[in-house]
């Protein structure tokens, strides 16, 4: 039980702490942006990248470093995690990813929590969020399965570039939808437009794990087929 806390601790605060990243870069450069909205992404997605790293090699010893529903439902697929440790993880997931929106929100001087107006839907941004998720749990597994000590800077990668090479600028997490839309800022999204992202990251990561774990054999099943 000890050991199971130890990796809700990580996995809590570890997806706190990049909302507070993802909000709170989002804010500042939209602050220091000059309505350049370009400017503001680019700061925005640099910022998330750098702070993936860190959090990745900091809480991956610890829990895995989800800090994602979809990666926790991917992983438990694969039988890397134990079915009766998915619904916590997505719980300390979720409240964690709020937690860092409040975070983020008290360092600018704003309310907790503030519904968003950002609209985000359209069957360009749903296909956007089904690229977005299929790539990056197609990057964690075949990088933890082929060379395990860059997946952390692959992802950062991916998920920078994905910032500006999807419409949707790259979500590609349900509990970070579900954080975002309660922030009017930057990187919010209209509430209303969060369940459709959430479905189409549910599918994207859902393909990604079929196919790559079909191209990445885990080890011990490479010689079966």
């Amino acid at each position: 039980m000890t050991g199971l806390a130890r990796r809700l601790v990580a996995e809590g605060l570890g997806t706190a702490m990049l909302l507070a990243v993802v909000v709170g870069s989002g804010i500042m450069a939209e602050r220091l942006a000059g309505g350049n909205v370009a400017i503001a992404l680019l700061a925005n997605a640099i910022a998330t990248g750098a702070g993936l790293i860190a959090l990745i090699l900091m809480f991956g010893p610890v829990s895995g470093a989800h800090f994602n529903p979809v990666v926790t439902l991917s992983e438990a697929v694969q039988k890397n995690l134990p079915g009766r440790d998915v619904l916590p993880y997505l719980l300390v997931q979720v409240l964690g990813a709020f937690a860092g929106v409040a975070a983020a929100h008290g360092m600018f001087d704003l309310p907790l929590f503030a519904a968003s107006e950002h609209v985000r839907t359209g069957l360009s941004q749903w296909w956007s969020e089904f690229v977005a998720s299929f790539g990056l749990i197609a990057v964690i597994i075949s990088c933890s399965r082929s060379r395990p000590t860059v997946t952390p800077f692959a992802v950062a990668a991916y998920i920078t570039a994905a910032y500006w090479f999807t419409s949707s600028t790259s979500f590609a997490n349900p509990a970070v939808t579900l954080a975002r839309a309660a922030t009017n800022t930057f990187a919010g999204i209209r509430p209303a437009d969060a369940p459709g992202f959430i479905v189409a990251q549910l599918l994207g990561a859902a393909v990604a794990t079929l196919v790559f774990g079909w191209l990445y054999p885990a080890p011990g099943r490479a010689h079966q087929s």
